[in-house]
């Protein structure tokens, strides 16, 4: 079973990060990323992910997850095993005692949780979106400090 979500995984990613529009290109895609799986299992698993086709910016038909069909593809030339393996996180701004942090698309919910739950005094609250995160700072504190708490959340970031 941790194979087949594994699998899942990858293939959510391949479908958010690349335009493919046939399963034929989608197993090539997962081939490349070490999974080989049949046609069947391929359309079993589209099915159970309720992926389906969309026009993309170039009127190419590709496929997409529920929900995404205005979803703005991020290329990357990261397999998609690198890309779970991040955090997600693009980077931050800072105004005044407001900072936005900018993620991968998906990631902003999560992340954003995450920093709500680590009780960063800095930090009053969040609002997440799809790719954006909106944070309030507390009186008084510098941006420092709160790139400071994030880290536990985020180790890689940078300001």
């Amino acid at each position: 079973m941790r194979v087949k979500n594994s699998r899942m995984e990858v293939l959510k990613m391949l479908i958010s990060s690349k335009d493919l529009g046939s399963q034929e290109e989608v197993l090539k895609a997962l081939k490349s990323e070490g999974y080989t799986i049949t046609q069947a299992t391929l359309s079993r698993d589209l099915k159970q992910l309720k992926v389906a086709k969309a026009a993309s910016m170039n009127g190419k038909y590709v496929y997409v997850l529920p929900n995404e069909t205005m979803y703005k593809r991020v290329p990357s030339q990261q397999t998609a095993r690198e890309m779970m393996q991040s955090s997600g996180f693009r980077s931050i701004n800072f105004s005044g005692n407001m900072a936005v942090i900018k993620t991968r698309p998906g990631y902003a919910s999560s992340i954003a949780y995450n920093i709500d739950n680590s009780n960063i005094p800095h930090i009053l609250g969040t609002i997440a979106g799809d790719d954006t995160i909106f944070i309030v700072k507390g009186v008084g504190v510098s941006n420092d400090e709160v790139i400071e708490g994030l880290r536990h959340v985020l180790p890689n970031i940078e300001y």
